[in-house]
Formats: C-alpha cells, structure tokens, sequence
C-alpha cells in the first residue's frame, strides 16, 4: 500500500494523505496529468472513474464521473486554482449534477496536491481543505477516506505501466460512451511547439496530410471564438477531394480549444472536438475528445481508419516540422 499516512484534523479542517512510490518525480505527477492514468485510479476499484475533460493548467477545468457496479453514475468537477510543474496544483473539487454543472447542494472541497522527490522515488501529499465542521462529517460519513485509500491503492500497477502511456506509443482511440470518443498521443515537442503546428497555416500544410499521396489545397484556420475554418485535401493526381469546416467555439491557448467539424458538401451531422494538450515527459499528451450524434456514426468514422490517417500525420509532425521549428 502506498499510502503512509492519513491525518484527520477536525479544528483546522483539514484530512492530509500521504503516498510515496518507487518512481521519479516526473512518472508521479504525469499520473495526474495524464486523464488516461488518472481515470485507472482516481475512482475506488467498484467505482472507476472516466474523464470526459481534463484541463490541467491553471484556469482549467475537469469534468469527470465515477460508474458503481450496477451501472450508477456519480459525477464530479475540478476546477484548477493553481499549477506549478512538478511541485503543486491546487483545485476545487465538487459534485455535478447529470448535465455537468456543479450540484450546490453537496459541498464542494478545496485540494492541495504537493508532490516532492524521495531517496527511493517520489511522494504526493493531498490536503483536502472543507468549508465547515458539518461539510467535514459528511463527507467522512460518505466514505471520503475509505475511498481516496482505495483508489490510490491502485496507483502502484498505474505507474509500472509505462508503455502504454509513453511517447513512441503511437496514436489511441479509446470509446468513451456511445457518443465520446478519445484519441490520445504524446507528440514529441513543446507545448508551445505543439500549439502552434495546430494554428500556423504554413505549418499545417506540411504535416496534416493524412497518407503520403494527399496533399492540403485549402487551409483556412480559424484565429478568434465564432471564426470558420476550412481545410480541403486533394491526391496528388487531383482525382479525389474532401474536406472540413467548423466554427472556433473556445479557445484557451496554448493548452486548449473547442472545435465543430463537418464534411464539406453534405447536410450531414457535425462533431465536436476538444483539444487538449499537456506537458509531459518526452512531449506533449495532446488529447482530442469527439463528442458523434450516436454510436452508428461514431462507429462509421473509426472503420474508415482514421486512427491511422491521424498516426501518419503525428509521425510526420514530429519527423518533418518539430525538427525545425
């Protein structure tokens, strides 16, 4: 068990967990950082948590909820006060309702998560802060403690997992719901570097390509919230064509934004995409939430391939503009 110590402080309302592990500083908090790891232990082992959104940079927010054993469903929220890499990020956590929004009849908690290197690896200490005596008792009487016990208990066979969350793993789709699907990949380059081959029309035209005999003709990228984008591509013998547009809906640079996307020329239904991207080590995790109208065409767009189409564009992102950027 990973955690060393468990302090309840009822006079300065305040519960201190305590972990260490045999890991570097950098695998510990990429954890956290990482939703795909975060997920594997933030819920206790009956009620596994799934994170629908996963901001972490100060001013960001988290949506996240927790499934029981008979398909239950208890949501939850962070909203980050503060990071500092590798040493501490501060949030307010609390309770959603089923649309997301914050449920202000259960209390909300403030938590500090400090983290610092160890002879043998590396510690996390969380300070959970409650707003009153009455908030504290009921929250322990829900099992508050029991529960955090439990799924950090878990951490141990997550951060031995490397391979799958490291860079050099390639482009992962994972299905979320009948509606959300996540493709993750950890690019190698800054944030800012990342960033920027998303938003540099000359440098999108030399990597977002998809398979080696496509080239972009139209690349319109949208710079202010309510702007269009267009991107078109065209093989190389001009006897194929399609493209996208899509309205700019948020934008928080240089970790985040949200995009609508629909095939040009149809009256077809649009996605919704969400743009994550992450400091981590080896890179940056950039992580696309696709919010489909249903299973049938969720399903209809993984068959075409597009995980593989998006895996060529990352490779040559990295191979061909990071180099040079």
């Amino acid at each position: 068990m990973p955690i060393t110590s468990v302090e309840k402080d009822p006079d300065n309302l305040t519960m201190t967990v305590t972990a260490e592990f045999g890991v570097p500083l950098r695998r510990l908090w990429d954890a956290y950082a990482d939703p795909r790891q975060l997920e594997r232990f933030w819920g206790p082992p009956t009620y596994p948590a799934t994170f629908v959104r996963h901001d972490f940079a100060e001013g960001g927010r988290s949506d996240y909820y927790m499934t029981g054993p008979e398909g239950d469903k208890s949501a939850g929220f962070w909203e980050f006060i503060r990071v500092e890499e590798l040493k501490s990020f501060e949030v307010r956590d609390g309770f959603s309702t089923d649309d997301g929004t914050p449920n202000d009849t259960m209390p909300s908690m403030r938590m500090v998560f400090s983290f610092e290197e160890t002879p043998n690896g590396s510690r996390v200490t969380t300070a959970t802060h409650f707003g009153s005596a009455d908030e504290l008792e009921q929250l322990l009487a829900m099992g508050m403690d029991e529960g955090m016990s439990q799924a950090m208990g878990q951490m141990d066979e997550v951060l031995a997992d490397l391979a799958s969350f490291a860079v050099g793993s390639g482009t992962q789709t994972q299905i979320i719901s009948e509606t959300l699907v996540r493709v993750s990949r950890v690019i190698r380059g800054s944030l800012d570097q990342v960033w920027r081959a998303h938003h540099d029309a000359d440098l999108l035209r030399r990597w977002q390509l998809g398979p080696d005999d496509w080239r972009m003709v139209t690349c319109e990228v949208a710079e202010d919230v309510g702007d269009t984008y267009v991107f078109e591509w065209e093989t190389d013998e001009g006897e194929h064509r399609f493209g996208f547009t899509g309205e700019l809906l948020e934008s928080a640079s240089p970790y985040r934004e949200v995009t609508t996307e629909q095939m040009i020329g149809t009256d077809g239904p649009r996605t919704t995409n969400e743009l994550t991207l992450t400091p981590v080590e080896g890179g940056t995790l950039l992580s696309i939430l696709i919010t489909y109208p249903d299973a049938e065409l969720r399903d209809q767009i993984l068959a075409t391939g597009m995980t593989d189409g998006m895996e060529a564009s990352y490779a040559r992102l990295e191979e061909e503009v990071l180099t040079a950027v």
